[in-house]
């Protein structure tokens, strides 16, 4: 079998937890930060899981990680 390419913008993204889980960082902290209040931006610095409906389609993205 050949080797299966690693998509270049999952392996930027997501990471691969020591369990398997599969780590992301929050949307939405770019740009228009003015009307976010700054409890919000807080929160969305702080890393996340995704979810296990998505766990199987990113894995399958990023088969080395």
């Amino acid at each position: 079998m050949p080797k299966i390419k690693t998509h270049s913008g999952a392996k930027k993204r997501f990471k691969v937890t020591k369990n398997g889980k599969i780590k992301r960082a929050h949307a939405f902290k770019s740009h228009i930060l003015n009307k976010k209040t700054t409890k919000r931006k807080r929160g969305l610095r702080k890393a996340a899981y995704a979810d296990k409906t998505n766990v199987k389609a990113i894995k399958l993205l990023i088969p080395y990680k």
